[in-house]
């Protein structure tokens, strides 16, 4: 981050004062705003002073939001900024990004990421039993329930990739991804975040069991009946509904949604949008 110099600053009286100082470097946002990534290190009065300058241009020009970016080395730079008005937005291993607002008023910034998203995995061998876990770590830990295979969502995974790696993770089984069946979302869940978990359908591609130690105590290909009937499965009605909705899929009387490639205007990257493509087809 180099400095930039500017002749504008005003006095009590609102005059300008032709006079230069050091800017921050910022590159403008599409929503009236500017954007700040630190890159270099500054001491921390320089940086307050620098600050405090670019906001003073920043109003002058009509921006509106101000976003700093501070890798995790800059830490230092966190006090000054928010005793001159910022505040956390998120935070990632890396930086840590913080916002200003300068018009009057309430802020129309975007919230950070409000959700967390999440798999479970529904696979059925021709036998109609079901890949089934014990977890040894969380809620489950302990208490002999067995449930489908489970996951979040990584940062930059497609939904269906998500859900062939958590198999293959947990069970060393390899699978082929079918469809989402049903979803749901909760609210207040991980550090007060909501949450979207996604239950998918996959085919099972191989049948031998490895389970991955670290997370799973047991792993087995169940009857579906008898997954259907544990006590804790029949105690709580969104268990319920997922029994209901798998069995209706695996005779025929249920359609899911399936990825299909797609792109947009929206992002350069390809993705999928999942949709009852058997219904959209005619069939």
């Amino acid at each position: 981050m180099s400095a930039s110099t500017n002749s504008t600053p005003v006095n009590e009286k609102g005059e300008q004062v032709l006079q230069d100082f050091k800017l921050l470097d910022a590159v403008n946002d599409r929503y009236g705003g500017v954007v700040v990534e630190v890159t270099v290190p500054l001491e921390s009065t320089l940086f307050t002073s620098m600050l405090r300058a670019s906001i003073a241009q920043w109003r002058q020009q009509g921006k509106r939001g101000v976003w700093i970016k501070l890798p995790i080395q800059h830490s230092n730079l966190v006090d000054p900024a928010v005793k001159e008005g910022f505040w956390y937005h998120h935070a990632e291993p890396n930086y840590l990004m913080l916002c200003y607002w300068i018009p009057e008023g309430t802020h129309t910034l975007p919230a950070n990421a409000s959700h967390r998203v999440g798999i479970g995995a529904f696979v059925m061998n021709e036998k109609r039993e079901v890949l089934v876990v014990q977890e040894n770590t969380g809620r489950f830990r302990g208490t002999g329930v067995w449930k489908f295979p489970t996951g979040v969502v990584d940062e930059g995974e497609d939904i269906c990739a998500a859900a062939v790696r958590e198999v293959k993770e947990e069970t060393a089984v390899d699978t082929k991804f079918i469809e989402v069946l049903a979803f749901r979302q909760s609210h207040k869940a991980f550090f007060d975040k909501s949450d979207i978990f996604f239950l998918c359908l996959l085919e099972p591609l191989s049948s031998e069991i490895q389970m991955q130690e670290t997370e799973i105590e047991a792993a087995k290909w169940m009857p579906f009946e008898e997954y259907a009937s544990q006590p804790f499965v029949q105690k709580h009605e969104l268990l319920k509904y997922i029994v209901d909705i798998c069995l209706a899929k695996k005779d025929g009387n249920y359609s899911g949604f399936s990825p299909v490639h797609t792109s947009s205007s929206f992002s350069d990257e390809n993705n999928y949008m999942y949709f009852n493509t058997r219904d959209l087809e005619g069939q």
